[in-house]
């Protein structure tokens, strides 16, 4: 069956046309991203959420859960499961903390921590994947960074 091709609408404003909005350029790139990172991750058996928190508690390590939910812009229903996938898999072991019981602090194993070895070649493949250099990827980040921040800040 042919496909059928929509004309395009030269009434169309600009602003309203596909490629102009930033929204799908962010969003085409992530899909792009994860596609990147995924045979990546799957070689040291993360996922992309699994990996930036071990990201994170490589950074620092015994975190408690809020703190790291902020630190990843992740809601509690999304990093409690993540986290508990982790601690089976060896990864993090999950404590309350001593000074407040209600507070749960995540610490690395061994094993999580012996992983940053493995992990450590991932950012140079996408370096060398992006075909952009260290500079770039810097600006873009933090022009994403603002970006992200900005829109937080807004209200509504």
């Amino acid at each position: 069956m042919p496909s059928r091709t929509i004309p395009a609408t030269p009434s169309l404003p600009a602003l309203l046309r596909l490629d102009s909005q930033v929204c799908f350029a962010l969003y085409s790139a992530s899909l792009a991203m994860t596609k990147l990172y995924k045979p990546l991750l799957d070689a040291i058996g993360l996922t992309y959420p699994q990996y930036i928190a071990m990201l994170a508690l490589w950074e620092r390590d015994g975190v408690t859960v809020s703190e790291l939910g902020e630190r990843l812009c992740l809601d509690s229903g999304t990093l409690t499961p993540l986290l508990k996938r982790l601690e089976a898999m060896g990864l993090v072991a999950r404590q309350r903390d001593a000074e407040d019981e209600r507070r749960v602090r995540i610490a690395l194993t061994d094993t999580g921590r012996a992983l940053r070895a493995q992990a450590e070649p991932i950012p140079h493949c996408v370096l060398e994947r992006s075909q952009c250099t260290i500079p770039e990827l810097e600006a873009l980040t933090v022009q994403l960074t603002a970006l992200r921040d900005r829109i937080a800040r807004s209200p509504g």
